[in-house]
């Protein structure tokens, strides 16, 4: 929807001068939000291209292009970028083989803790005469 067929165009109309109130009656924000729309709505559509156009010229623009699956450009050079994927690629099953362990390194904790938690309930049941008590129970 264009602001020439719209209902609702960024200027003192009725309509828009009506719903700026409301806004600041029913939340500040959006009366806030209103009233920038009426006074500058009608730059928005020239913001929103000029900030196209200029991405568009960005040497950023190029950087992000070039980068591939890994986050990394390509340098052109074949044996180094070969060298640098084996490489990434190491790193990153090494990575994968230290979560494994530090996930069972937790779960080590977890039975540790749970042992050593049923010990003391043991304990505490048995000081009160009820005796230890059975995982079953």
């Amino acid at each position: 929807m264009t602001t020439a067929t719209s209902a609702i165009k960024p200027a003192w109309t009725p309509l828009t001068t009506g719903l700026m109130i409301l806004g600041f009656v029913a939340f500040w924000p959006l009366g806030l939000a209103m009233l920038a729309y009426i006074l500058w709505g009608d730059r928005f559509q020239d913001l929103a291209r000029d900030a196209k156009s200029q991405w568009n010229r960005s040497p950023m623009k190029g950087c992000m292009n070039q980068m591939n699956g890994n986050g990394y450009a390509r340098t052109g050079n074949v044996a180094f970028d070969d060298y640098r994927e084996r490489e990434l690629k190491r790193l990153e099953e090494e990575r994968a083989k230290l979560e494994t362990m530090r996930n069972e390194f937790d779960e080590f904790l977890r039975e540790l803790r749970r042992t050593k938690d049923q010990g003391e309930f043991d304990r505490f049941m048995a000081d009160r005469g009820h005796g230890p008590t059975t995982p079953s129970a």
